[in-house]
């Protein structure tokens, strides 16, 4: 078997964390945005108890025919046709959230705020929500449109954030910055930054543990 057969088309950023530990066998897991799946893959294969949401009818559809193939004990009921922000699972249904590439679509802070709201409500406590998401840290050029979208060098356009807005984003959901802020930012064009946060104790004014050494 391949490495691709065996990740799918794994975010980096997600399988840092597999090989760090934080996401193992036995906890529930949520893709909040999945796409056609490339996250799950290797979740599907290996046994974990996998959800998924998605708005789009015929993403949902292909990765409930990966996980009939991979995982076929798992119901059609773990994958579902729903917005991020109208995710219908019950508080505290999942250890893992995973938001891969999802919020920058949010139209405004409206938008993305409530879909944080929503993946942080499904969370247990103690949980580990993933996002990988474009902003503008470390990138030059990007055109403000209004309601905190702009126009990126590389033609798209996309709703950013700042550090400070995840900062204080960690702060008012009571949560704990696992990792610090990580950005790739690619040859000028577009700024990709890796947010982590444990539902777990309060932060201090960095996002991050009090007293916490640095990871």
């Amino acid at each position: 078997m391949t490495l691709r057969e065996t990740f799918g088309d794994i975010d980096i950023y997600l399988f840092d964390q597999l090989l760090r530990g934080r996401i193992v066998l036995g906890m529930r897991v949520l893709d909040a945005g999945c796409g056609r799946g490339r996250n799950l893959v290797y979740l599907l294969r290996e046994g974990f108890d996998v959800s998924a949401i998605d708005e789009h009818a015929d993403a949902v559809l292909h990765v409930r025919q990966t996980a009939a193939q991979l995982a076929p004990r798992l119901p059609a009921t773990h994958f579902r046709v729903e917005a991020v922000e109208k995710c219908s699972f019950p508080p505290a249904s999942f250890d893992v959230v995973i938001s891969s590439a999802v919020l920058h679509f949010a139209r405004d802070d409206e938008q993305f705020d409530a879909m944080v709201s929503a993946m942080w409500r499904v969370l247990k406590p103690g949980g580990l929500l993933f996002c990988r998401l474009a902003s503008l840290i470390g990138l030059e050029g990007a055109r403000p449109l209004g309601n905190r979208r702009f126009l990126l060098p590389d033609g798209s356009e996309r709703y950013l954030v700042s550090a400070e807005r995840l900062l204080a984003r960690t702060r008012e959901l009571g949560g704990t910055l696992v990792d610090p802020l990580k950005t790739t930012v690619v040859q000028d064009q577009r700024s990709m930054t890796t947010w982590v946060v444990s539902k777990g104790e309060a932060a201090g004014p960095d996002g991050r543990a009090t007293g916490a050494g640095a990871p």
